[in-house]
């Protein structure tokens, strides 16, 4: 069995790359599907996982897709329909910007705003990192979590113990991490 991941953004897929490179996932870069994490909203639009699934031999690929908007249906092209056994969907709602808000406890003062404003721009104006305003960068990103990644992992999971909750279909990105991750 292999995994397919695919990332709806840049942001989401660094993340992930910190997870997979401290290995805080519950899968390793060995059951990934080409060795990688990829960038990607359709298979159709990705010559990289097309080869790779032109090259897989088995018919047991798991996609997770990754990504606060997932409105868009996943289009599996008829020749990849035998190999693909299921798609699971990780939601970063309402966007990926809370797991900042979260992290330096400031959720309280983002619900009093949040009905005019959105995670994004709360995060533009009140999260610095080494002094460095938030900029939606997956460099922020990289810089705020690399060398934090139980910090990481923490804020995930706090993030899914705070949330209202998601449709059924979709799940949490603390559903992908290991249960050995300390809270």
């Amino acid at each position: 069995m292999k995994y397919l991941v695919m990332c709806e953004g840049s942001n989401e897929l660094t993340l992930m790359q910190i997870l997979l490179d401290n290995n805080l996932l519950i899968y390793s870069i060995d059951d990934l599907l080409g060795l990688s994490i990829y960038h990607a909203r359709q298979i159709t639009s990705n010559a990289q996982i097309r080869i790779q699934l032109n090259m897989y031999p088995g018919n047991d690929v798991i996609i997770h897709r990754i990504g606060d908007v997932q409105s868009d249906v996943l289009k599996i092209p008829s020749e990849y329909k035998r190999k693909v056994i299921k798609v699971e969907k990780y939601c970063t709602k309402p966007e990926l910007e809370m797991l900042l808000i979260i992290s330096q406890n400031l959720t309280s003062e983002f619900n009093k705003v949040k009905s005019v404003i959105s995670p994004k721009e709360f995060a533009k104006s009140n999260i610095f990192f080494n002094k460095i305003r938030y900029n939606n960068s997956s460099e922020f990103y990289r810089l705020y979590f690399q060398d934090r990644p139980q910090f990481l992992a923490k804020t995930i999971e706090e993030y899914k113990r705070n949330n209202g909750g998601h449709k059924k279909e979709e799940l949490y990105l603390a559903d992908l991490l290991k249960n050995s991750v300390k809270s």
